[in-house]
C-alpha cells in the first residue's frame, strides 16, 4: 500500500499530466501521451529492466503485426519492438560492465543455443535471399536475448518470477478467448470461420492453438504449486478451465494432439520409465512403418473424413490425405522443402527464405485448391522440415541439439531437485515445451514473437532451474503464498 506521501506524488504527477496533456489538445498537438509512454519505457529499460520484460510478455498475444509490402518486412507491435530496445540495452550493458553469469553462457543449453545462431549466420551468407536471411537471423537475437539469455538473470534473481512469467502471458492470452470467443459467437461458432477469428492477434487457429496448449498445460500445473492459498487455487482453476475451452474451439488438431503428447511425458517421469525404452519402441515403430509403408498409405487414402465441428470427426480428420486440404497442402510444402533439401543439402537456401523460393519446387499433382506461388500462403509448416530445406542438415541438426539438451536437463534437474516446487516448475516447463516440439512436427511459429515468447522462456526456466535452485531445500511453501 502507498503511505501518504507517495499518494501526494501520485496525485501531483496524475495532476500536472492532465494539465498538460489538456493545453497541448487544445492546441492540438496529440501525441503527448504517446512521447510520456516512450520515455516510461526508455526508464525502465535502464532502471527496471525486468519489469520492462514482463510487459513485454503481458503484450504478446495483444500485439499486432504490421507489415509493409514496399520494405517486405513486418514486425509486431508493441512487443518486438520492446525487445529490439531491450535487447541492444541489454548488450551494451553487459559489454560495459562484463559480469554476466558465465555459469550460464558455460550451460550445454546455451552452447547448443550459440552454435545454432553461428550456422544461421553462415547459412545467411550463402543465402539465396541474403537480406530475408539476415532479417531472420536479427528477429531470432531479439527473441534469444531477451527470452533466454536475459530472462534467466531474471530468474536467477527471483524465482517468483517465473509464476509472473506465466501468469501474465496466460491472462493476456484469455483477454484474445474472450475477444475470440465473442467474435466467433456472431458466426454461429462456425468451424471454417474458427480458423480466422482469433485475428488480428493470432494469424490464424494454429498458432493460436500451440499457445493455448503450452498455458493451459502450464496454469493446470500451477494447481499444484504448494505456495498457493485455496481462493487462489480457485482462480486458477477458473483460468485453466478458459484456456481449455479456448484449446477446444482453436479447432487445432495438432494442439489437440500435442497435449495428449505432453501427458505422456508427464506419464514417463513419474513412472521413470527409461528412455532407452522409448527410443527402442520409437526405432521399431520407425521399422514397422517402412515395412508396412504400402499397406499404410493405402488405409491412410481410404480415410475421406474432412475436418469437421463434432470432435471424434475432426480427430479423424488428422490421418486423411485423400480430401482434406489442409492435409494435403501440408504434404505438397513437405515434398517441396525435401527437394530444396537435396540441391542444397549442407547449409540450404537460407534462413526464412522457403516461402520465397518453394514455388518451382511443387510438383503439379501434389498442389491443392489452397497451393500458392506467391510466396504470402505460410511457410514449410514443419519445424523441422522447414530448417532442413532453409539451413541444411547441420541447421537441423543444431536445433535437434537445443531440444536434446532442454530435455535431457529438465530430466536432471527434476529428479535432483529437493524442492517440490521446484519440480513442479520443471515439468510443467518440460510438458509445454514438449507440446510444442510435438506441434513442430506439423507447423513451424519460432519466426514468430507469439510462440518465440513462450518457447524461449520455458527453456531459459529449465537452464535456470538446473543452475541456480536444484539444490534448493524444501523451505519456502509458507512464504511464497
Amino acid at each position: 500500500m502507498l503511505d501518504k506521501v507517495q499518494k501526494k506524488w501520485v496525485y501531483l504527477v496524475a495532476g500536472v499530466f492532465i494539465l498538460i496533456n489538456s493545453l497541448l489538445l487544445w492546441q492540438e498537438f496529440f501525441w503527448f501521451p504517446a512521447v510520456i509512454g516512450v520515455l516510461l519505457i526508455a526508464l525502465f529499460a535502464f532502471f527496471a529492466s525486468d519489469k520492462l520484460l514482463m510487459l513485454i510478455v503481458f503484450l504478446t498475444p495483444l500485439s499486432v503485426d504490421i507489415s509493409n509490402e514496399i520494405l517486405n518486412a513486418g514486425i509486431s507491435l508493441p512487443s518486438e519492438a520492446l525487445m529490439i530496445v531491450l535487447s541492444i540495452i541489454f548488450c551494451l550493458r553487459i559489454l560495459k560492465d562484463n559480469d554476466y553469469d558465465i555459469r550460464i553462457t558455460k550451460h550445454p543449453v546455451s552452447i547448443a543455443i550459440f552454435i545454432y545462431l553461428a550456422w544461421l549466420f553462415i547459412a545467411s551468407l550463402t543465402s539465396e535471399i541474403p537480406l530475408v536471411s539476415f532479417k531472420f537471423l536479427a528477429a531470432k537475437l531479439w527473441f534469444i536475448i531477451s527470452f533466454y539469455f536475459f530472462i534467466i538473470l531474471v530468474f536467477k534473481k527471483n524465482k517468483m518470477q517465473i509464476r509472473n512469467f506465466i501468469w501474465l502471458y496466460a491472462i493476456s492470452l484469455i483477454i484474445i478467448i474472450f475477444y475470440t470467443f465473442y467474435y466467433h459467437s456472431t458466426f454461429g461458432f462456425d468451424k471454417s470461420v474458427g480458423h480466422w477469428v482469433m485475428r488480428p492477434f493470432y494469424n490464424d487457429h494454429t498458432s493460436y492453438g500451440a499457445a493455448l496448449a503450452m498455458y493451459a498445460i502450464a496454469m493446470t500445473g500451477l494447481l499444484f504449486y504448494d505456495g498457493y492459498s485455496r481462493g487462489k487455487k480457485t482462480l486458477l482453476l477458473g483460468l485453466s478451465l478458459i484456456l481449455l475451452v479456448g484449446l477446444f474451439f482453436s479447432y487445432s488438431r495438432a494442439a489437440w494432439l500435442s497435449v495428449v503428447g505432453a501427458l505422456g511425458i508427464l506419464f514417463i517421469m513419474k513412472f521413470k520409465i527409461k528412455y532407452y525404452w522409448i527410443f527402442s519402441f520409437l526405432i521399431l515403430a520407425i521399422g514397422l512403418f517402412f515395412v508396412f509403408e504400402n499397406e499404410i498409405f493405402q488405409k491412410l487414402n481410404k480415410n475421406n473424413q474432412d475436418s469437421s465441428t463434432n470432435f471424434l470427426e475432426h480427430v479423424q480428420s488428422i490421418s486423411n490425405i485423400s480430401t482434406d486440404a489442409s492435409n494435403l497442402e501440408r504434404l505438397n510444402r513437405w515434398d517441396a522443402a525435401f527437394k530444396l533439401f537435396k540441391e542444397r543439402p549442407i547449409a540450404g537456401w537460407g534462413p526464412g527464405t522457403y516461402q520465397f523460393v518453394y514455388a518451382p519446387f511443387q510438383h503439379s499433382k501434389n498442389r491443392t485448391i489452397i497451393s500458392t506461388n506467391a510466396g504470402d500462403g505460410g511457410n514449410a509448416h514443419s519445424e523441422y522440415i522447414g530448417p532442413l530445406a532453409e539451413t541444411g542438415i547441420v541447421g537441423l541438426l543444431t536445433f535437434l541439439l537445443i531440444i536434446a539438451f532442454t530435455i535431457y536437463y529438465a530430466n536432471i534437474t527434476y529428479f535432483k531437485a529437493k524442492s517440490k516446487n521446484v519440480k513442479l516448475f520443471t515439468i510443467i516447463s518440460l510438458m509445454a515445451l514438449v507440446s510444442y516440439y510435438i506441434h513442430g512436427f506439423l507447423n513451424n511459429f519460432l519466426d514468430t514473437d507469439k510462440l518465440s515468447v513462450p518457447f524461449w522462456g520455458f527453456t531459459a526456466i529449465i537452464v535456470s532451474l538446473n543452475l541456480f535452485y536444484s539444490d534448493e531445500e524444501e523451505n519456502d511453501s509458507k512464504k511464497l503464498k
